[in-house]
């Protein structure tokens, strides 16, 4: 019984997260909008990668309440 509610809130779930999607998309091409997030995904990942080297390096030598974020 707690798998199909967990299935059915999951499938609501997807249903807003398009919807939302599809608001914000507004009047431009579905893959003019894809290579926007898809790129915006790609530089956090590397923010995000960059400041973990970052920091890893710091507390390495000797800071570590060094934070680069």
């Amino acid at each position: 019984m707690a798998d199909i509610r967990k299935e059915q809130e999951r499938d609501e779930l997807h249903r807003v997260i398009w919807a939302i999607a599809d608001e914000l998309r507004g009047s431009v091409d579905g893959w003019d909008f894809k290579s926007y997030v898809l790129g915006m995904m790609f530089y956090r990942y590397i923010s995000e990668n960059l400041t973990n080297y970052i920091n890893e390096g710091e507390i390495e030598a000797g800071e570590v309440d060094f934070d680069y974020a």
